[in-house]
């Protein structure tokens, strides 16, 4: 039996590892080399973590296990009716079972041309561009003789007030408040402003109101300027205009909001608003045969009707499951119940010593929640040395207040969107391409984007 999977994120890598056993033959394509820990990426992108902390070389994870082919490459097309997958101009995967496992990438609802002044964060390259232009903003603030430009180089604005925005915001503080001070002499990295717009009523909309309320307090007690019931009507290199109000920034990081990655549309699958493909009970692709879905790129039920939300822990549950029931095909036995998703529970880190957690009826809150959260994210983490790596890297932050991963390195931010400084040359930004490109059919190639989610 042979199995495709596109994707090596958390829905793909798990249901590699449930076929470990099986009596198939695994196919594993990305368009990257590495598996990435997608909820510590914001850490990265604040100068907390370095990329090799929270990455690990595909190949490596799948070292021990035989029956596991990996392929980086970029898909370029689904046939269906073939049951084959093609990359590049001349690789082909012919399959008996295709696991999707593509991810989601950021939705900016139609206004796709602010993505070069508001990058989303899902890439390690979206991390290290966001911590550039971080870090640049200090550096730039520190020898403009311009009042009011530096007040806008040390103003940075997060859009969206998710897990990823508020995480973010937190981390800026820290950043500002605890790493930098005593480093710069003309200006105080303290006095940075951080100011997180959410559209909705209230930041972590996905927790139950009260937990809720304890992170708005803990935001605002840490100096983060909150906006709710704010929409942002333009992004620009300047700042960002919210209706009327027009706030200038240097820094621009949008958390606003996903949409799948294109893959329902190669398939020609159903899809709801969101592009998510909709899947059965046992997340196959109705009229697709032999065609698996799992992770941000579905849109699935729990078992008692309530939509499974787009995380780590329901896309590795969904991988899982995948896997398991290939496994069972492949030998012949009956197929596992349908896919049931089981809740963990909601975690947000606030910063230094606050996080909010809800595990059903148990709810945590300050340096209990800080510390259970931290222990949560060990443990998901892939490797031993990733665990020790990251652990010690937190205490030593703890314990000292500082960040060891403050490189600025790259080109110029894609946007532009700080002034140069004096005497430096500017090397235009060739930009990368972040289009996932127009709809196809699913005999039509189509331009994959494989970081599953």
């Amino acid at each position: 039996m042979r199995v495709v999977i596109l994707g090596g994120g958390f829905g793909g890598l798990e249901a590699a590892r449930a076929l470990a056993r099986a009596p198939v033959e695994v196919t594993l394509i990305d368009r990257q080399n590495h598996h990435l820990f997608q909820p510590l990426l914001y850490q990265v992108a604040t100068a907390a973590l370095s990329p090799g902390d929270i990455a690990w070389p595909v190949r490596t994870v799948f070292r021990r296990q035989r029956n596991v082919t990996v392929v980086m490459a970029e898909a370029t097309g689904i046939d269906t009716a073939a049951r084959v997958v093609r990359a590049g101009d001349t690789l082909s995967f012919p399959y008996d079972a295709l696991l999707l496992a593509t991810g989601a990438t950021h939705s900016y609802f139609g206004r796709d041309e602010w993505a070069p002044v508001a990058p989303g964060l899902k890439t390690i390259e979206d991390a290290t561009d966001i911590r550039r232009r971080l870090l640049l903003a200090f550096e730039r603030a520190e020898v403009t003789n311009d009042e009011a430009e530096r007040r806008r180089l040390l103003t940075f604005v997060v859009v969206g007030g998710g897990p990823t925005g508020v995480e973010l915001a937190g981390a800026m503080v820290e950043l500002a408040r605890h790493a930098m001070p005593r480093e710069f002499r003309r200006i105080d990295p303290a006095m940075a402003r951080i100011v997180l717009v959410e559209a909705g009523p209230r930041v972590l909309p996905t927790f139950p109101e009260d937990l809720s309320a304890v992170a708005l307090r803990s935001l605002e007690r840490m100096g983060v300027q909150v906006r709710t019931g704010t929409r942002v009507t333009h992004c620009g290199p300047d700042g960002v205009e919210c209706g009327d109000e027009r706030i200038g920034a240097s820094t621009i990081v949008w958390a606003a909001g996903v949409v799948a990655s294109p893959a329902g549309a190669w398939i020609d699958a159903e899809r709801d608003r969101q592009g998510r493909i909709t899947v059965g009970a046992d997340l196959s692709v109705p009229g697709r045969p032999g065609v698996f879905a799992v992770g941000d790129l579905v849109a699935a039920t729990d078992g008692h009707g309530r939509p499974v939300p787009g995380n780590a822990p329901a896309a590795k549950q969904m991988g899982r499951y995948v896997g398991r029931l290939l496994a069972a095909r492949a030998k012949g036995r009956p197929a596992p119940p349908p896919f049931a998703y089981r809740h963990h529970g909601d975690l947000a880190t606030i910063g230094r010593r606050s996080a909010v957690v809800e595990l059903g009826s148990i709810r945590l809150t300050g340096l209990i929640g800080w510390w259970f959260w931290g222990i949560a994210h060990i443990y998901y983490l892939v490797g031993f040395r990733s665990r020790v790596v990251v652990s010690f890297e937190w205490l030593w932050s703890y314990l000292t207040f500082q960040r060891g991963a403050r490189l600025i390195t790259g080109r110029e931010p894609r946007g532009g969107n700080a002034v140069p400084v004096p005497g430096q040359v500017r090397v235009p930004d060739q930009g990368r391409a972040l289009g996932e490109g127009a709809q196809h059919k699913h005999q039509q190639p189509a331009p994959a984007a494989l970081r599953a989610g």
